[in-house]
């Protein structure tokens, strides 16, 4: 399962940074160049771990990439603060809980914090379901 879900997530990642460039405020999410960009890289490694890494790599992609996305949805809920994006073209007023990672590059709020849980726990299922291979 992980590999599958890997490639799955890839491809919607890659589509995601694309579609980032003309529509940044994408189902209401904070969408930069910085921000696609990572979707890019993401997709793209995503798409490596489910074609042809092995399938423990791509387990241990899945857990580690879990940990990470859900951590990172965690995180915004708890640190990011009410405010208005300072990323050029965004036509947002507010977010409740806008994190800034990086000012006027890589501002997180309230539905990409949702959409980083959600990730991170589809690929810890992905991740946790999938058997260890095992050793000859």
């Amino acid at each position: 399962m992980a590999k599958k879900l890997s490639l799955l997530i890839g491809i919607v990642f890659i589509l995601v940074g694309i579609a980032g460039f003309v529509l940044p405020n994408l189902l209401g999410t904070h969408l930069s160049l910085a921000h696609n960009l990572i979707h890019l890289i993401s997709g793209a490694v995503a798409i490596y771990f489910g074609t042809s890494a092995s399938l423990s790599a791509a387990r241990s992609f899945c857990i580690i990439f879990g940990i990470v996305y859900g951590l990172l949805g965690v995180a915004g809920f708890l640190l990011g603060a009410a405010g208005t994006p300072s990323i050029p073209g965004m036509e947002m007023t507010s977010d409740d809980r806008l994190f800034t990672v990086i000012p006027g590059q890589l501002e997180l709020g309230t539905m990409d914090h949702a959409i980083h849980i959600l990730l991170g726990v589809l690929f810890l299922i992905g991740g946790l379901s999938t058997k260890k291979e095992a050793t000859a």
